[in-house]
């Protein structure tokens, strides 16, 4: 092995060790992160989203992307500007939302192993449902490594980065935050986890490949609330695994 590299891998194990040996409860999101970017799952309920927003509305498919994208940015979740306008039962339009092809998924053997070797509970944090993470991590190959999913009913249909769903996500799974980690694909839903004294990890997409998401979305961001950035998270895992 070249001795830079060796050096540079050397580094990030002592880093490791220092800044995870400590944790005993790892939180992971779900969608464009514990499965890659590109396989395009969350393209398909964004696309569904809009079918249904045309449906609910009856209007043209441009006007139903527009409506869906105003709600998302103004309420962090369509379904929450839905509920705040227009009063809506949730529970149609997640089922509508979740079914999707989840083919392009592949068993990652690499993130069970991983994931079997980190010390304490590994819990998802998802704005999705419970039944849309399980349908995920059997499908990758790695349920049996879960404790519980925190979904977006057990949040109160209140969506990340709130301040409260931290608050009631902590609560619910007798979560210390300073003994703990998120991994996130999306930077803003790390700043209040850092706050509260998580390890943050930000989960990106490799580079070369592409993907269809909002350019904010898949930024690779360097800030004080982000602690380590990845493209790889199973790798990650294996290299975290292996210093602990």
């Amino acid at each position: 092995m070249d001795q830079s590299v060796a050096t540079i891998r050397e580094k990030l194990a002592a880093d490791f060790a220092r800044d995870f040996a400590h944790v005993d409860t790892w939180v992971f999101d779900l969608d464009n992160t514990l499965y890659p970017h590109h396989a395009n799952l969350w393209e398909q309920v964004d696309n569904r989203i809009t079918t249904w927003m045309a449906n609910y509305y009856g209007v043209d498919g441009l006007t139903a992307r527009g409506l869906q994208k105003y709600y998302y940015h103004r309420y962090g979740t369509s379904l929450r500007g839905l509920m705040i306008d227009e009063g809506l039962d949730p529970a149609h339009f997640l089922e509508f939302a979740h079914d999707i092809d989840h083919s392009p998924l592949e068993p990652n053997p690499l993130l069970g192993t991983a994931l079997s070797l980190l010390p304490g509970r590994k819990l998802i944090f998802t704005s999705g449902t419970t039944r849309h993470a399980l349908n995920i991590v059997k499908r990758l190959g790695v349920e049996e490594h879960f404790a519980d999913v925190f979904d977006i009913v057990s949040a109160n249909y209140l969506p990340k980065p709130a301040a409260d769903t931290y608050a009631s996500f902590f609560a619910r799974h007798d979560v210390d935050p300073s003994r703990a980690v998120m991994f996130e694909d999306l930077s803003r839903n790390l700043v209040v986890p850092h706050e509260r004294g998580m390890r943050t990890v930000l989960v990106v997409p490799k580079q070369d490949i592409e993907i269809v998401r909002d350019a904010w979305e898949i930024e690779r961001v360097q800030a004080e609330h982000i602690d380590y950035v990845t493209d790889d998270i199973a790798g990650f895992l294996t290299d975290l695994s292996a210093s602990l």
